[in-house]
C-alpha cells in the first residue's frame, strides 16, 4: 500500500521517510493533497559511464616508426 505524506510532515519526518522507502514501501509526498513527488531506494548496480566503448589500437601502433616513414612526416 502507498503511503502519502505532506510535504510538511515530510520535513518533520524525513529519516523515518527515508528507512520505510529504503525497506520497499512506496512512500509519495504531497502537496495541498495531491502526489507530487515518490521516495524510492537507489539501486546498489553500479553505473556505466557513457554508453560507447572505446576503439582499441592494435600492437604496431605503438611500434617505432621506420627511417622512411618518419622522413614522409618531416
Amino acid at each position: 500500500m502507498d503511503t502519502v505524506v505532506n510535504a510538511q510532515d515530510a520535513k518533520a519526518h524525513l529519516s523515518a521517510l527515508l528507512a520505510r522507502a529504503e525497506s520497499g514501501e512506496v512512500v509519495k509526498i504531497a502537496r495541498a493533497g495531491t502526489p507530487a513527488v515518490q521516495l524510492v531506494p537507489l539501486g546498489s548496480a553500479p553505473r556505466q559511464f557513457g554508453i560507447m566503448t572505446l576503439p582499441t589500437a592494435p600492437d604496431s601502433f605503438f611500434e617505432p616508426m621506420s627511417e622512411d616513414e618518419l622522413a614522409e612526416w618531416e
